[in-house]
């Protein structure tokens, strides 16, 4: 049995992080499972953890989303460990590199650049990272994101470059264009081509968002979200009613559909 660490001091930050990482280690070391992880076996994982501290977010739950936030820094400390073992880099490395970049990207905090609001602050960022040697402005915006997610990261860094609509009606008018074009290719068109309008005309839903204030990831799965609820209660009212969904007419079922709205 190896012995519990305790934290020097339990009301020092620095202390109770330094505890946790050699807990981590601990595990490392002794525990079958995290013995035999690797960065790859673990990555998925991660990106599950981002997503439940997402929906602890979307859920306005503050115990949850610090559970959920503890699970993150695990992750980050567990790729950490596994890094050392093969002296790829260490967790020090990780804590100066992201201190230093953000010290290096906000020269309006820690030096003596003015910046007038939040637009002119973004604009620096994406410079910064050009004098750093980044060789396109959509660096960094990496593959397996969803593809919501990364269109509105594509379209949001090619915004910081001046690469954008001067005036939100001008975007609306391209999501028309890009409807009408897709509605064209369902008539006419081959599956391929029907295929390519679609993605182009969500491309264009997705800017036309960004105009607004819109996160489409969260927007869509809000409404993901009500559409389950509300069809949920469609299958409850049916069982209570001795009824399968199979046998029942679509009015009928919009029936109790309307009566979750009104329970809304």
């Amino acid at each position: 049995m190896i012995p519990i660490p305790k934290p020097q001091n339990p009301n020092s930050l620095a202390d109770q992080f330094i505890n946790f990482v050699e807990v981590v280690k601990i595990l490392r070391s002794q525990c079958p499972w995290d013995k035999a992880q690797t960065k790859e076996s673990i990555a998925h994982l991660m990106i599950e953890e981002v997503y439940e501290a997402v929906d602890a977010i979307e859920k306005n739950d503050n115990d949850d989303l610090s559970k959920e936030l503890g699970d993150l820094l695990l992750h980050i400390v567990m790729h950490s460990i596994i890094a050392e073992e093969t002296q790829s880099f260490s967790m020090m490395d990780v804590l100066k590199k992201i201190q230093d970049k953000m010290i290096k990207r906000h020269p309006h905090v820690f030096s003596d650049v003015q910046v007038d609001g939040q637009e002119e602050v973004l604009r620096n960022w994406e410079e910064i990272k050009m004098n750093e040697g980044q060789e396109s402005a959509l660096q960094g915006v990496p593959i397996a994101l969803p593809a919501l997610i990364r269109a509105e990261r594509i379209q949001h860094k090619a915004s910081r470059v001046g690469f954008d609509w001067e005036r939100p009606e001008d975007m609306w008018v391209k999501v028309e264009e890009e409807f009408s074009e897709f509605k064209n290719e369902l008539k006419n068109g081959t599956d391929q081509r029907k295929f390519d309008e679609f993605g182009d005309f969500l491309f264009s839903l997705v800017n036309a968002a960004r105009f607004e204030n819109i996160v489409p990831e969260m927007a869509l799965q809000k409404t993901n979200n009500k559409f389950t609820k509300r069809f949920q209660y469609i299958e409850k009212r049916a069982m209570e009613s001795g009824k399968s969904l199979k046998d029942m007419t679509l009015a009928e079922m919009d029936v109790f559909w309307d009566e979750a709205k009104l329970l809304e």
